[in-house]
């Protein structure tokens, strides 16, 4: 089976409302799965959001819009994901969440060979791997947000994936318009790996009184061609996303580059999340 038709989501947040999205509009049957009816309602709400801003922006026709919603539907229980060919689980970065997904959709999707993949940004894939019955068929898809405009899927295989998992995942990446790089199986894989020692250190200079966020964006804008500066970028990701990937980098690597600094634990311990909170280094419309 290497033509998937029918793709199943976990969690409708900025990732999988990204990733539905594009698959939607490139043809697929797509199941959104959320914890609870409320939540998949506003998951649905925020994918047909953002398709209605692509007809605004000229980024697609009313037709594509409708044929994608017709071909996106949301559900409150996993067990409706049964039917599902390959699944992508973009739930909450946190271990013991993951875990419990990946091993639920074990149990549920029946065909053999479906692929289950986590859209992970540093947990070891292995780790949900062992926690299924086919750890051959459970691999790492790091999307970038967001999903529509970024063209990065990091496939990242564990040490029980098998070959044809691999290559069914980077078709299947492919299929959606994404290019994909192979990473390993290490906290980080490569992106994070790199970036989050850098966006550690602009926060460390906003600390030290070292300059103010606008002078350190406006720096690596101008100075090094960044689309966004570190502090704009971690406000896009998420302070307390961010926190998390560094937290699971600090504990694989033990090296103090990648420590949250007191100031990141703070603003994330105030609520100050960047711009899906309204207030991070910036403050956002809401």
């Amino acid at each position: 089976m290497d033509s998937v038709t029918r793709l199943g989501v976990v969690g409708c947040g900025l990732m999988g409302s990204g990733i539905a999205e594009v698959a939607a509009r490139h043809g697929l049957d797509v199941r959104v799965a959320e914890a609870t009816p409320e939540a998949a309602e506003t998951g649905r709400r925020r994918v047909t959001g953002s398709l209605d801003r692509g007809v605004r922006r000229g980024k697609l026709s009313e037709e594509e819009r409708d044929g994608a919603l017709a071909r996106l539907s949301f559900t409150h229980d996993l067990g409706d994901l049964a039917d599902r060919q390959f699944v992508v689980e973009a739930v909450a970065e946190n271990r013991d969440i993951k875990t419990e997904v990946v091993r639920s959709l074990d149990k549920v999707v029946e065909d053999p060979s479906a692929i289950l993949a986590t859209n992970t940004s540093s947990i070891p894939v292995v780790d949900l791997a062992v926690a299924t019955g086919r750890p051959g068929q459970v691999i790492g898809m790091h999307f970038f947000n967001p999903v529509p405009v970024q063209r990065l899927v990091e496939v990242i295989p564990a040490l029980t994936t098998s070959a044809d998992t691999v290559r069914r995942t980077r078709d299947f990446a492919g299929r959606l318009g994404k290019q994909t790089v192979q990473a390993p199986d290490r906290a980080g894989f490569v992106v994070n790996a790199l970036l989050i020692p850098y966006l550690l250190g602009a926060v460390r200079m906003v600390e030290s009184g070292g300059a103010r966020p606008e002078d350190i964006d406006q720096g690596m804008e101008l100075g090094c061609a960044h689309p966004m500066g570190p502090l704009r970028l971690l406000d896009l990701i998420g302070l307390d996303t961010a926190q998390a990937i560094a937290e699971s980098l600090y504990e694989e690597f033990k090296e103090p580059l990648y420590g949250p600094p007191a100031l990141l634990r703070r603003m994330v311990a105030a609520g100050h999340l960047g711009r899906k909170s309204g207030r991070g280094f910036y403050a956002y419309d809401a």
